[in-house]
Order: C-alpha cells, then structure tokens, then sequence
C-alpha cells in the first residue's frame, strides 16, 4: 500500500475515531458496567465481613515482626535458628500462661475491689480539708463533678450501657478471648516462617528487580519489627514505673493503673503525658501530697525515657520526624483504634524510607 495512502488513513481515524461500546452497544455496556459494579460491591461486602478475620491476620503478622528481633537476638547468642524459634514460641507459651492463670484473676478481683470501694474512696475524698477549700474557690463546681463521677461510676446501669447488655458483654469477651487465642496461634506460625514467607513473597517480583525489592523490603520489615518491638519495651518500663509510684504513694488499685497505662503509653509521643496527667488525678484520691509526688517522679522519669531509654531502645529503628509521628498517630488511630496508631508509625518509616532513598535519587538522575 502506498505511502500516502496510509498516512491519509492514520489521519482518518483520528478524526473520525472508532465509536465507543457506549454508542454502539448501549445494552451491553449498561449489563457490562452493572456486573462491574455488582462483582465491586460483592467484594467490598465479603472484605467487611472478614474485617475482622483480616485485623486479626494483620495483628499477627506485626506481632511476629516484633518478635523478629528477639528471634535474632538469640540467634546471635549462637543459638541455631530452630532452637531460637522454638525458645521464642515458649516463650510466647509462657506469656500466655501467665496472663491468664495469674494476671487476669489479680486484675479481676482488683476491679471488683475498686468498684466495691467507689464510695469510700470518694467520701474520703470530700470530707479532706483541701478538697473543701478547692471546692469553696470554685464556687462548687469541683464537688458537683465529684458527685456526678461518684454516682456514674457506682450505678450498675452505667457498666451495663458501655458494655450493651449482659449478653452482649458476654458475647464481647468470648469473641475476644477467641480473637487472642486465633492471633496467639497465627502469631507462632508467622514466627516460625517469617523468612519463608518473605521468600516466597519476593519470588514474586521480576528476577531483574527482585535483589534491590528485597533489599528494601527487608529493610522495612527490620526497621517494623525494632519499632514495634521498641514500644512495646518502653511502654512496659513505664507501666513498671508507674505501679512502684502509685504504690509507694499509696494508690490501693496501682496494678489496674499501670495495665491502663502500658496501654496508652504505646500511643506515640503522647501516650506518656496522658498517662502522666491520668497518674496524678489517680494519686489525689489520696492527698495533694501524693499527687505532686506522682507528678514530679513521672516529669524525671519523662526526662530519662527521652534521652536515654529511647535512644538506646530505638536507635535501629527507621527515624520518623515528630510532625509525621503525630499525623500518623492521628490517622491510624481514626482508622483502626489504638493498634492503627502503632502501625501507623512504621508503615510511614517504610515510605520515608522509599522516598528518600528510591524516589528523591530518581528525581535527582532524571
């Protein structure tokens, strides 16, 4: 075919360009788009239902990552990789035990305790010089807070609302205790073949871009597991602490405390000032001297955490600036609770760490 004849074609059909299955086929297309749209809802319905299947999964797969560390800790010791495994999954084993045969009974009977004691607790609260002189000043207010504190906490209704019912607080911690037992179990599974998954996972990749995919991979994943693994530490050191205050200030529930506290002190950045200003309303209940105790043993022990408990624990871990930590905090928070807000912190490390040594190298080449 002639040259020109094919150039006067090519301009042809881009201005007369082939009509759409729309314009065509108007039928089809809608039975197309519907059958899309229905497969895309199907899906979306069957990632709700698993939802929780899913964060389980997640769960266990960073818990794992946080145990890696640990598992190469041992290995360094000389320990050969199976029996370092095997060390790791007893102790797993053990934890577990010992939550549920001794710290899950303490905890109960304490918070029995401290609900059957409410009421004490309160009276001796108002009827203390201090509290009636800080009451008078602010014209009642304090004591009107108190009294509402005091009567919510005390009316069984007010448990029974939060937890939806009797059976539905029954339900609540059966699916709990079977969510923990499932992730507990997934949790030594990934453990044990964290470094086959990530094989195969990597056989995935083109062999041309596998060794430099693994490499930052790798990369990531290590730097997860020391930051998940580093707050757990830090957030343990300070709920010890925080016990061995309250009990030398004379907080008769300091045990409940500091598993609230372990808690909130996983929340980056903040975690320790919430728990702080938490520990020192908790130690007025027994004097304003106990409180200011408190106050100024959590202030040095802040002190301590960030300038020698956090660089020694996190120094391999991936640095994320204090802006992004909070971000992230925020978002994953919003997402997913407390455990979005701790993965939150390593997910964005990852892509820092993308940024700066794969896209800002790229930009600079290009």
């Amino acid at each position: 075919m002639p040259r020109g004849t094919i150039v006067h074609r090519a301009r042809a059909e881009q201005h007369n360009p082939k009509p759409s299955m729309f314009h065509e086929h108007p039928l089809r297309w809608g039975f197309t788009v519907t059958i899309g749209v229905l497969i895309a809802l199907v899906l979306a319905l069957t990632l709700f239902n698993l939802s929780s299947v899913l964060i389980s999964v997640f769960a266990a797969l960073f818990i794992a990552l946080g145990l890696d560390p640990l598992l190469r800790w041992f290995q360094k010791l000389g320990l050969p990789r199976g029996w370092a495994i095997v060390t790791v999954i007893a102790l797993i084993v053990g934890l577990i035990a010992t939550i549920l045969l001794i710290v899950i009974p303490f905890l109960v009977g304490q918070i029995q305790e401290f609900v059957r004691t409410v009421p004490a607790q309160f009276a001796a609260l108002e009827s203390s010089g201090w509290f009636a002189q800080l009451d008078e000043r602010t014209g009642g207010v304090i004591g009107n807070i108190t009294d509402w504190a005091q009567k919510t906490i005390s009316d069984p209704k007010f448990w029974a609302t939060i937890g939806g019912g009797a059976l539905q607080v029954g339900v609540a911690v059966t699916d709990a205790v079977s969510s923990a037992f499932f992730v507990a179990v997934l949790t030594i599974w990934f453990v044990a073949g964290l470094d086959t998954m990530k094989i195969a996972a990597y056989s995935l990749v083109a062999a041309s871009h596998r060794e430099v995919f693994s490499g930052y991979a790798n990369r990531i994943l290590d730097s997860v597991g020391r930051y998940l693994s580093g707050m757990v530490v830090l957030a343990f050191i300070n709920s010890v602490f925080s016990v061995i205050v309250l009990s030398l200030v004379g907080v008769s529930f300091a045990f409940i405390v500091g598993v609230i506290v372990f808690f909130i002190t996983l929340i980056p950045l903040i975690g320790t000032v919430i728990t702080t200003a938490f520990m020192t309303v908790i130690a007025l209940f027994v004097s304003p001297t106990a409180a200011l105790i408190t106050l100024i043993s959590m202030l040095i022990y802040m002190q301590v955490e960030a300038y020698i408990l956090t660089p020694r624990v996190m120094s391999k871990a991936v640095q994320v600036p204090g802006s992004i930590v909070l971000i992230s905090a925020l978002a994953g928070g919003t997402l997913a609770g407390l455990g979005g807000a701790l993965v939150a912190i390593p997910i964005s490390a990852g892509i820092i760490l993308l940024i700066r040594e794969v896209l800002i190298p790229a930009k600079a080449r290009s």
